[in-house]
């Protein structure tokens, strides 16, 4: 019988990790590891997000997205692999679906490009929109650190495991428009805004969508809808840390549908923060997460060789 934890997403307040305080920070560390590895999501409260940086970013990127595609095209680069800048409609499709999502996006990549990393590209005419982008982007980056960090104690790591790993790493900002349908009848069967499918990286910082439509696959087969809090946001396991763990900490299958057929005529709007390492940090599974009851399921690879090989899958990368 699976826990009754897996009936709800648990809610943590990453202050009692950040207070001084052994005890709860202990607590936050045992009840982060115990959600990664049964549901693989958590909501956290106290991440550094204010409601008016929020409201901010989600108007720049409303105002961004509500141009007409001839504009917004003129910042989509097809040789930067969907990595940084716009990326049009029907470009990415899930791993393992043959009908593209139904959605556009665009890309804000870290700030201070080390090496071979890309620059980021932002739209001209709009201030407020790579303003607010990268005030979220370093806010995320900062409360994705301390939550690797109590990920780094719960795996019997030390504290600063990742901090070297992720220092101006590949992370990624995505501002999301899942696009009105007027005519739903036209839409690609089995088409939907986005097909169920793991994110690629070590951890998902997810905050309050614009309207609902995000579901979790249980451990049971059933899928669950789930919606922060205004105060929260949600953060979920990539399948880089997945990959590292041995599956100990589970990267779970999560979809967006549609909404019902009266409500296709209106935009979604969404903005995931995809905590990526550093290119050549090594995946291998940990040897302590190897056990005769749980061998080892993957091959070893770096993360750029495993970020490229899902760019190869999602179709942004031929």
């Amino acid at each position: 019988m699976e826990p009754a934890l897996l009936n709800q997403v648990p809610s943590l307040d990453l202050a009692d990790f950040t207070s001084g305080n052994t005890e709860q920070k202990e607590r936050f560390v045992s009840e982060i590891g115990d959600a990664f590895t049964n549901i693989g999501f958590v909501a956290i409260k106290n991440h550094g997000l204010s409601d008016e940086l929020r409201e901010k970013l989600y108007a720049s990127v409303q105002e961004f997205f509500s141009q007409p595609d001839e504009v917004k095209r003129k910042y989509e680069f097809p040789n930067l692999f969907g990595q940084r800048g716009y990326i049009s409609k029907g470009k990415e499709t899930a791993k393992g679906f043959k009908v593209a999502d139904l959605k556009e996006f665009y890309h804000i990549g870290q700030p201070d490009p080390i090496g071979n990393m890309p620059s980021n590209v932002f739209p001209e005419g709009f201030p407020e929109f790579e303003k607010y982008t990268l005030e979220v982007y370093k806010t995320f980056e900062n409360a994705g650190k301390t939550l690797l960090r109590a990920i780094a104690i719960y795996l019997h790591l030390p504290e600063d495991y990742f901090e070297d790993k992720v220092k101006n790493g590949d992370s990624l900002l995505r501002a999301l428009h899942y696009f009105p349908i007027p005519n739903p009848e036209l839409v690609p069967e089995g088409a939907v805004r986005a097909a169920a499918h793991g994110d690629i990286n070590l951890i998902t910082l997810l905050m309050g969508a614009s309207a609902e439509g995000l579901e979790v696959l249980r451990r049971d087969g059933q899928w669950i809808a789930i919606t922060a809090l205004p105060d929260q946001i949600v953060v979920n396991v990539g399948d880089m840390l997945d990959r590292l763990t041995n599956h100990k900490l589970k990267s779970t299958i999560h979809r967006v549908v549609n909404p019902p057929r009266e409500k296709m005529g209106t935009s979604r709007y969404s903005i995931p923060f995809f905590m990526h390492p550093r290119a050549d940090m090594d995946l291998t599974s940990l040897e302590s997460c190897i056990t005769a009851e749980n061998p080892k399921l993957y091959t070893n690879m770096t993360a750029g060789e495993f970020l490229d090989e899902r760019l190869r899958e999602l179709g942004l990368k031929k």
